[in-house]
């Protein structure tokens, strides 16, 4: 029997997990809101949190998985990328606990990890498949033809789709974090009330700076042109907002999957819990003869249920690390 720990401490989540012969058994997550009052994710105060929160969090995990800490056979962690700071204190954890154990330590990419988490619950996909990974800091479409074997064929060049929804809800003036505010303010509003430009990138690649910049432009003229514009359009505007990015993401993949050749189409990170994302790529499939694979929400967001399935993919393959190894910041697939 492989019990697994899995350990995601990439930013301002700290999360420990169980996972017994690829179930995963538990799944706690510690968030922190002291963020909130400023607007976004201070990396200091990230790292203080991990420390707090980092024991309470692995010792519910192994309680709710109803095993004790010398069943455990390895350790899982993010090595990155992510806030460095945030990343050393999930990493120091996991070589302290291994070390103390005698047992293996297992270094996990998050992004890959966010694709992983499509094996937490069945059914899963076949390799290879295509995953759009989307969060606040990344936007990827990867061709994952193993567990392990991955290859980036866009990325974006500037903002991550997450970051861009984030962005435009501080020019809306809605509190952080914003992107899920926009998301169900966009329910009750008319998607096609405005139209923002689709950025046109050559290739498998994507920009959102640009339509940031256009959002901004339309909120400052609106307002001079009819003072009160925004309260009273809120819902449509972020709906048409919402529409645009859904609309830039699917768009390229749906070229992404032509050019590849593949059926299993899949999207993973913090932004597939989107509603409009998701329910646009369930729309999408039906129209492309696709088998689609969306996360449960639980496993949208950085979580250690995905740093835990990986880790155990890595145990089975044997592919352990020493003690040497350190976090990194940037971390390619």
């Amino acid at each position: 029997m492989a019990i697994i720990l899995g350990i995601e401490s990439s930013c301002d989540e700290t999360s420990a997990a169980i996972c017994i012969d690829g179930k995963i058994r538990s799944n706690v997550i510690a968030n922190q809101t002291i963020h909130e009052k400023f607007g976004g994710v201070v990396p200091e105060l990230a790292s203080r949190a991990h420390q707090q929160n980092i024991i309470p969090a692995v010792a519910q995990a192994i309680r709710e998985a109803k095993v004790h800490k010398n069943d455990i056979a390895a350790v899982a962690f993010t090595r990155g990328p992510g806030l460095l700071g945030s990343l050393l204190v999930g990493t120091s954890f996991a070589k302290a606990f291994a070390l103390a154990r005698s047992i293996p330590l297992i270094e996990i990419n998050h992004m890959q990890a966010h694709i992983l988490a499509h094996f937490i619950d069945d059914p899963t996909p076949a390799f290879p498949f295509l995953c759009l990974t989307v969060s606040g800091g990344h936007t990827q479409l990867v061709l994952v033809k193993d567990y392990f074997e991955m290859e980036l064929l866009g990325q974006t060049l500037d903002d991550a789709a997450g970051e861009a929804f984030d962005k435009t809800a501080k020019i809306l003036g809605l509190p952080y974090p914003g992107g899920p505010l926009i998301d169900r303010y966009a329910r009750d509003g008319n998607a096609d009330a405005f139209t923002f430009p689709e950025p046109q990138i050559p290739g498998l690649n994507f920009s959102f700076s640009g339509l940031k910049t256009a959002i901004l432009y339309f909120v400052r003229q609106k307002e001079q042109e009819q003072p009160g514009f925004l309260q009273k359009h809120l819902h449509d505007v972020c709906a048409s907002v919402q529409s645009r990015i859904v609309s830039i993401l699917l768009n390229k993949l749906k070229r992404a999957a032509k050019a590849v050749g593949v059926s299993d189409v899949a999207i993973a990170g913090g932004v597939s819990a989107n509603s409009g994302l998701r329910d646009g790529l369930i729309a999408l499939g039906e129209e492309q003869g696709w088998r689609v694979f969306i996360p449960r929400f639980e496993f949208c967001t950085d979580n250690a249920a995905m740093i835990a399935i990986a880790g155990y993919h890595k145990y089975l393959a044997g592919d352990f690390v020493g003690h040497d190894v350190a976090p990194l910041a940037r971390y390619s697939l």
